[in-house]
């Protein structure tokens, strides 16, 4: 039996009048995820700053996409809600820098999401045009963490 439809709205109604960023809800073999997420840092958003709620069934593979901020580059986002960290250690230098080449596979930054730290690889061979998160930010699921040119 499918999850009720109401419920579902109430959820959302729920996540957009808290704090909450994200809530996971299972029942038996159904599960919905709704998280609420800026497509585009704060920095390069228009003037409408209204949140969005994005709902997701937990149980779908769906492939990542990019969400461009700019007309410009590919922007890889994050896979996860967790801790954005740009050094592997606490005093290292950052993994990448805006202007330094990456390739495919290579590891730009570290998310900490339930007490793990989790590498988080480029996508694909570019140049670092931009970095949307800051050493320590919490960061979305499908949040925009750099673009590549």
């Amino acid at each position: 039996m499918a999850m009720d439809l109401r419920k579902i709205k109430k959820l959302i109604e729920l996540v957009q009048e808290s704090d909450i960023a994200e809530l996971a809800i299972t029942e038996g073999e159904e599960s919905i995820r709704i998280t609420r997420y800026s497509p585009m840092p704060a920095n390069v958003q228009s003037s409408q700053t209204l949140p969005t709620v994005r709902v997701a069934p937990l149980n779908t593979q769906a492939k990542q996409t990019a969400v461009s901020p700019s007309a410009e580059g590919f922007v890889q986002v994050s896979p996860m809600v967790g801790t954005f960290y740009a050094a592997a250690e606490l005093d290292d230098v950052p993994l990448v820098k805006v202007g330094q080449k990456v390739s495919q596979g290579e590891v730009v930054c570290i998310i900490e999401a339930m007490r793990m730290m989790n590498p988080i690889q480029a996508e694909r061979d570019g140049v670092v045009s931009a970095i949307w998160a800051k050493d320590g930010d919490e960061v979305a699921f499908d949040q925009p963490l750099f673009t590549l040119i």
